[in-house]
């Protein structure tokens, strides 16, 4: 059986766990004291943890507002998430979870939030609509549950899912959006390893179509976890990663929580 994320898709209408509650792979960390908030998926806190002033909520990512950068555009519903995030979050006392790599690049906290009561901001924001699951190669703990909340966000069209900005993409629509982060939902015509890389194609002129790329070393990681992925051609699956041009559209996945299968 296929473990993680692509066992979890094939058992069709598994019901989602409930908001109030810990997922059981994070560890509880320290309760801390929001002071702040930056983004929908960015709070400060009244003191540092270690050298640490900033939390970046792992796990999802929320609409983005341009924070001063001039080339950047504000993305449909930042401010409402932003909002969210401050009614969830501000003047708190909020404990700490962590499921993997624990400080970013920029030495933020990569957390988990709860309340004392066990109550998932992650969760909730997905539960609106307000994020989408955003997975790390060294941050993979509840994923799950997250595509759980994401999925039925998506169902009801709440939030972001009722704008054609964030509507998960056909393979032969992923060229228009080189340069973002994208949901792409089609079926693997063709799977093939070159050289220990991936290569996961969506039609049969590889030259131009939509591809996933895995690397050598994150082939490593899926074959630890038990996953084949040439086994993965003819299935109708879900992906999501930032989209750059090489030989068409491709995105490279570096873990197996990135793939979803959500059909023969």
């Amino acid at each position: 059986m296929l473990p993680g994320v692509l066992a979890g898709a094939l058992a069709a209408g598994a019901a989602g766990e409930a908001v109030h509650a810990i997922e059981p792979d994070l560890t509880p960390g320290a309760m801390v004291r929001i002071e702040s908030v930056v983004d929908g998926d960015t709070v400060r806190l009244a003191k540092p943890v270690g050298r640490s002033r900033e939390i970046r909520l792992v796990g999802i990512q929320t609409p983005k507002p341009p924070l001063g950068r001039p080339h950047i555009r504000r993305w449909p519903l930042a401010d409402r998430a932003k909002a969210a995030l401050e009614e969830l979050t501000l003047g708190r006392e909020l404990v700490l979870a962590f499921g993997g790599e624990r400080l970013d690049r920029h030495g933020r906290l990569l957390a988990h939030l709860y309340t004392p009561n066990d109550f998932w901001i992650q969760g909730e924001l997905l539960r609106r609509g307000l994020a989408r699951v955003y997975t790390l190669p060294d941050n993979r703990a509840a994923v799950p549950a997250m595509l759980d909340r994401e999925r039925e966000a998506r169902a009801t069209r709440r939030g972001i899912w009722r704008t054609r900005f964030y509507r998960v993409r056909r393979a032969e629509d992923a060229g228009r959006h080189i340069g973002s982060f994208q949901i792409v939902e089609d079926r693997i015509v063709a799977a093939a390893i070159v050289k220990g890389r991936a290569y996961l194609n969506f039609s049969p002129d590889w030259r131009t179509d939509f591809t996933i790329s895995i690397a050598p070393k994150w082939m490593r990681l899926f074959k630890s976890s038990g996953i084949d992925v040439t086994s993965l051609s003819g299935k109708t699956i879900r992906v999501r990663g930032w989209l750059k041009s090489f030989n068409g559209p491709m995105i490279e996945v570096t873990h197996p929580e990135q793939i979803e299968i959500v059909g023969k």
